[in-house]
């Protein structure tokens, strides 16, 4: 039963949870390294034990993926993300120069407000909470509807774990009450100095438009691009292990597959073999219509579900172990009315035939141009050096090489930063291209000691002769003086 005034409950139970945040980061904020490397160790340990059950709900509240997968994820987001940042500093001072005589001292943020999405609910939860609390802050959560209960016994497990260590419980906390609303004010909150934006484009776009400094992402459309050198079976193995992982939820999962025509035979009775099923052009057609929904955008129905969910929905016969459906595309229907050159996050894959490898980038760009710019791409090749000019032309903050999109992306089967929050850079309106860590939620203050005099910097810029004599204290004479006998020597 929908609470009555639940708008004013929410906003209200916001700015509880943000002022207990407040007052326990301000204790937090004097603990060491140690005590701080401590309380992520307490998390992570606790987000490994409860990570198959924290799964289990999670697949059974929100109908996305498979629970197996899902645990995998809760690890990877607990463990792996703590063991990566066990060595880092985030406490005190960071770096001395002795040379050029600077300090760097790190600074938390403070009050973080992560908005946590459906789609990998309680491995967010973890990820998020841990590069905070490394990075000395308080995060308050805003958990995605359709993900509420298993969010909410997420959040429990952290804040059981901080108490057992004796740190302050509010240092991570969620709202209960969901609203519209509630986020917002938790966004636009004086006392709230980052957002950490996950979730669909509207929730991100409303973070970097909160006036509160963000970090959000936008969505993902890699594609794969199967260049001529490639060893088909085993690029062909990675792409269907990254897109059945979890049915495909992971935002830098292949979207689509982009093949040279003279591999294009080889690579297809491959993609059938191991268990790709080419829809007709009437079976393709009806399985269109619930890939987004009226408003333009993904339809749930379909995110996360199998094969065989999938084709019940359309009412088409697919065969028995069929593990992806891919659909043929023309590279003319690119855009953003044909659903299948968009971010499916399920186990559907665009398929594109080209004539040659400038054709195959041209292709990758206008896919990611369409959407997804600045996020992910994959390349299958053996030659570096069409690999390094892929790498350079492609519109994408991540370029992976010869590794399945989904693991790669968030550094599991490669060696970037294991993350959960994927930046998209300037080209994807995001505030970062990096895989986002502990040290991108601190400031970083800088202590930095005099070296030159000004009759010093007068000389380096050869103005040390200047002839002109402004007016004692007046700045305005004295840069006035100083252009002009630039521009003499210079004309």
């Amino acid at each position: 039963m929908a609470l009555k005034d639940a708008d004013l409950l929410s906003i209200q139970e916001v700015r509880d949870l943000v002022a207990k945040a407040k007052a326990a980061q301000q204790v937090y904020q004097a603990y060491s390294q140690e005590q701080v490397d401590q309380v992520c160790q307490a998390v992570a340990d606790a987000g490994v034990r409860e990570s198959q059950r924290l799964a289990q709900m999670a697949q059974e509240e929100t109908g996305f993926g498979k629970a197996a997968d899902k645990t995998l994820k809760n690890i990877f987001a607990s463990k792996i993300v703590n063991d990566t940042y066990k060595g880092t500093k985030t406490v005190g001072i960071l770096d001395e120069d002795p040379t050029n005589k600077t300090i760097d001292v790190a600074v938390p943020v403070g009050v973080i407000a992560g908005l946590i999405p459906s789609t990998n609910p309680t491995s967010s939860v973890f990820y998020k909470a841990i590069i905070a609390l490394k990075a000395g802050n308080a995060i308050v959560f805003s958990p995605h509807p359709n993900a509420s209960k298993c969010i909410a016994a997420a959040i429990q497990v952290v804040r059981e774990a901080l108490e057992k260590v004796g740190a302050p419980v509010d240092l991570v906390s969620g709202m209960t009450i969901l609203t519209l609303e509630a986020t917002d004010e938790l966004m636009k909150h004086p006392d709230t100095r980052l957002i950490l934006a996950t979730g669909g484009g509207a929730m991100v776009k409303a973070a970097y438009s909160s006036g509160t400094p963000a970090l959000g992402v936008g969505p993902g459309n890699g594609p794969a691009f199967i260049e001529k050198s490639a060893n088909v079976n085993l690029t062909v193995k990675r792409i269907m292990d990254s897109k059945t992982f979890d049915n495909g939820t992971i935002c830098a999962s292949e979207q689509s597959i982009v093949v040279e025509k003279v591999k294009a035979a080889e690579v297809e009775h491959e993609l059938t073999a191991q268990g790709g099923y080419f829809m007709s052009a009437e079976e393709k057609e009806k399985v269109a219509e619930f890939i987004m929904r009226s408003d333009n955008t993904m339809n749930p129905a379909i995110v996360g579900k199998s094969p065989q969910q999938i084709a019940k929905l359309a009412d088409i016969q697919i065969p028995d172990g069929t593990r992806v459906l891919i659909a043929r595309d023309s590279i003319e229907n690119i855009g953003h009315a044909d659903p299948y050159s968009r971010e499916k996050l399920t186990p559907l894959l665009a398929y594109y035939v080209v004539d040659s490898y400038e054709e195959a980038v041209e292709t990758a760009n206008k896919l990611l141009s369409n959407e997804g710019a600045g996020h992910t791409a994959i390349i299958h090749s053996e030659d570096q050096q069409a690999i390094k000019d892929y790498g350079v032309r492609v519109y994408a903050s991540r370029v992976l090489v010869n590794t399945p999109g989904a693991l790669g992306g968030i550094g599991a089967s490669t060696e970037l930063k294991p993350a959960l929050t994927l930046g998209c850079g300037a080209v994807g309106g995001s505030a970062t291209s990096d895989n986002v860590s502990p040290l991108d939620l601190i400031d970083i203050k800088r202590i930095a000691v005099g070296v030159r005099e000004l009759s010093e910097i007068r000389e380096d810029a050869g103005v040390a002769n200047c002839t002109a004599t402004p007016v004692a204290g007046d700045e305005q004479a004295l840069i006035e003086s100083i252009v002009r006998q630039v521009l003499k020597e210079i004309y």
